[in-house]
Parts: C-alpha cells; sequence; structure tokens
C-alpha cells in the first residue's frame, strides 16, 4: 500500500489514508464454497483443483504506475493444462524453477472495474524464483486490462480502481 496517496473515495465521499496498490482474488470464478469438502477439489493460497479436471494457480497481473516506482497489481487465477499445472507442480520448491518456459491459460478471475468481462482472456503464466507469485502476461489484445498492462495506468485509475472495488457490491459493479 501506498501511505502517503490517500485518496477520497468517489462513490461515498470519505477519506481513505492509504491506497491500496493490490488487490487479490481468493479463488477462481469457477470454485463453489460446497467444493471445499470434496476429495477431488483443493483450495489452497497458490493452487486450486475442481473435480479433479480443472487446474489453476495465482499468480499477478502487475500494471506499471505511470510517474512510479511503484506497480498495482491483481492477484488473480489462471487455468492450466493438467499437463502444465503438474508441471509447475514438480517444480514449486525448487531453486531455479524461473528458467521454466511460460505455461498457456486462460484468465479465471472476473475483475469487477472493466466494461468487458476479464474471464477468459489469454495469458502466458511465468514463473518466478521461490517463494514469488507467478507473473501473468495477458495477450496483448484491445481489452482494457491488457492495454493497461501494456502502457501503464496513473494514479488516479487507482484511485478510481480503489472506490470501484471498496463498493464492488454496489448498484451496477459486477
Amino acid at each position: 500500500m501506498t501511505s502517503d496517496l490517500g485518496f477520497t473515495c468517489t462513490c461515498c465521499g470519505a477519506h481513505h489514508p492509504e491506497l491500496p496498490m493490490n488487490y487479490t482474488a481468493e479463488a477462481p470464478a469457477v470454485w463453489d464454497p460446497a467444493f471445499a469438502d470434496a476429495d477431488d477439489c483443493l483450495l489452497s493460497t497458490d493452487q486450486c483443483v475442481v473435480r479433479a479436471q480443472h487446474y489453476f494457480v495465482k499468480g499477478l497481473i502487475e500494471i506499471p504506475v505511470i510517474g512510479s516506482d511503484e506497480a498495482f497489481s491483481w492477484g488473480v487465477w489462471v487455468s492450466l493444462s493438467r499437463e502444465s499445472f503438474s508441471r509447475a507442480s514438480d517444480l514449486w520448491d525448487r531453486p531455479g524453477r524461473e528458467t521454466e518456459k511460460p505455461y498457456f491459460g486462460w484468465l479465471t478471475t472476473d475483475l469487477p472495474v472493466y466494461p468487458a468481462t476479464t474471464l477468459n482472456l489469454k495469458t502466458r503464466v511465468h514463473t518466478r524464483p521461490v517463494g514469488e507469485r507467478p507473473f501473468v502476461e495477458l495477450e496483448p489484445t484491445d481489452h482494457p486490462l491488457a492495454v493497461e498492462q501494456r502502457t501503464g495506468i496513473s494514479l488516479e485509475r487507482v484511485r478510481e480502481i480503489a472506490s470501484a472495488v471498496l463498493h464492488a457490491g454496489e448498484g451496477e459493479q459486477r
């Protein structure tokens, strides 16, 4: 969080002393809490399996903040093939794993601040050193999220996102 860049919420008018620079999804969009007790399902902070048929890893979509050394990030879930998930799992705690080639995946987190759904955007998941979340690179399309990842966002945009996320359950937000 950036503590010296508080913001006044455009939705409620309240002043918040810190501007969040990241948000995270707790589970892929397809996860149902009823899966928690199923033997063929798993949800950890880094990996998810649904019905032993769908495989997900958590990573970060990082977006440069124009005029700042900081990046804004979304903690998102990406579906991988069984083979890619197995390979990533085998290397999860192995030093040097960051030399692995990127894995193809589909974004399975719907971010509520974009006019078009972010579900099923094509991605490349880049493994990082042990202890670091993978970097999620979006296919360079004209989707607003992909454009922001390529070109960066202003601090004003970070404030807009904060206001929208804080009030996501109200009104028109998805």
